[in-house]
């Protein structure tokens, strides 16, 4: 299970044990937000997209969208997202649990600007039912990220 994946890889961190599982769906932003208690924008969502047929994740803050022109200027590229029956395929978690935790190799991440905003955040961890709270900093350290980029409006 792809939880299970997630945890595995926080355990190098000893962060396992924070990794919250809910009864309830937390697949989109709205209902995450309401399952951990926050506002939407804190939650940290992960898209994914294909750049010269590679996998990327991207993490953004709850409520942000991503700004094409911004997205080919850094990329040089169009955005375009993994279809959603190839996602897990390519990056290792299934739609609603995407995390930068526990991928699969050869995927890069990228941290977006707008979570900056924010001491803490709330990402997924590998199901649609899981979340873990997260300072930036924590962030920046668990998700393996490259680097950090500003592709939202």
């Amino acid at each position: 299970m792809s939880i299970d994946k997630a945890k595995a890889y926080l355990k190098q961190f000893n962060m396992e044990e924070r990794v919250m599982e809910f009864e309830q769906s937390s697949a989109t932003v709205e209902l995450a937000a309401q399952t951990v208690g926050c506002e939407a924008d804190r939650i940290a969502k992960t898209l994914s997209f294909l750049v010269n047929e590679e996998p990327v994740l991207i993490v953004v803050s709850g409520m942000s969208k991503v700004d094409n022109h911004k997205y080919k200027e850094q990329f040089k590229t169009k955005a375009k997202m993994i279809e959603f029956d190839r996602v897990e395929e390519l990056v290792g978690h299934a739609p609603g649990g995407v995390c930068p935790f526990g991928v699969k190799k050869g995927v890069t991440t990228y941290l977006d600007v707008s979570l900056k905003k924010f001491e803490t955040v709330f990402p997924a961890a590998g199901s649609s039912n899981s979340a873990i709270e997260l300072s930036i900093g924590e962030l920046e350290k668990v998700s393996g990220m490259k680097e950090w980029i500003d592709v939202c409006k």
